[in-house]
């Protein structure tokens, strides 16, 4: 089952996430830029009002890839007490970073985000997985360029997919997602979807969380869970009754009633 991921500024928005039924806490400062990050200290206190009740994932920032920054960026989140920390692919310097970040990858559970509006590079799944990488997903850098669905169709988002779980690597999508993208999205079994501009207030991403707007897509991802699950059941009942009747149509025919 595919997890919704709400991106929240602090302490207050996340309780709010929380009541709204979002499975991942994810936190960022959209006023920073796509990964804008957030002081560390709102981000323990967010770690201490969550409390172990939803996974917390933090970003580290729109850093470009150089070792040492990253690697010092990563380990301060880090001791925040986070369970998963996002670090962007921009450009830079991806094979150094990845082999600077490999001795970290032993204790500390890292996502590297690919953004659909820049050529992502889907080579860095395998690489990832390598170095001990958690997860991968895809998101956008600019976040007036159209969401995610806008940059990637379905099978290049599926091949990502598919790619990551071949490298046993959680796998997440965003970028500027609205309601009509869940359904398709869903459609292709992410780990999460991810979700800030959707779930605030008149859709900015820079306004307060809207616990309306988190209930409805709550709702539908319910919606579409429930509706899988009874159309899984259906083909499960229409292949029982097919095999039922060839038993049958077998049975007559060794019983020589019919040839």
């Amino acid at each position: 089952m595919s997890g919704l991921l709400a991106s929240v500024t602090g302490p207050s928005e996340a309780e709010t996430a929380l009541a709204g039924g979002c499975d991942i806490i994810d936190m960022k400062n959209p006023e920073a830029g796509a990964l804008g990050a957030l002081p560390v200290q709102t981000i323990e206190k967010t770690v201490r009002l969550v409390a172990g009740r939803k996974p917390v994932s933090a970003t580290i920032g729109d850093l470009p890839l150089s070792p040492q920054p990253v690697c010092d960026a990563v380990v301060r989140t880090a001791e925040t007490g986070v369970d998963y920390i996002k670090i962007g692919f921009f450009q830079g310097d991806k094979g150094a970073t990845l082999d600077a970040l490999q001795p970290l990858t032993r204790r500390i559970r890292m996502v590297a985000v690919l953004f659909a509006d820049q050529d992502p590079d889907f080579s860095i799944i395998r690489q990832a997985a390598c170095v001990g990488f958690a997860g991968v997903m895809l998101d956008t850098a600019d976040k007036t360029g159209g969401s995610l669905r806008r940059h990637l169709g379905p099978e290049s988002l599926r091949a990502f997919i598919e790619d990551a779980r071949s490298h046993d690597l959680l796998t997440g999508l965003a970028g500027s997602l609205s309601l009509s993208d869940v359904d398709p999205l869903l459609m292709l079994n992410p780990d999460y979807l991810g979700f800030r501009g959707a779930l605030c207030e008149a859709h900015k991403r820079t306004a307060g969380l809207d616990p309306d707007r988190i209930a409805t897509l709550r709702l539908a991802f319910e919606d579409h869970l429930s509706l899988r699950a009874s159309q899984a059941t259906a083909n499960a009942g229409a292949h029982a009754a097919t095999r039922s009747s060839s038993k049958s149509a077998a049975a007559w025919t060794r019983d020589g009633k019919a040839t």
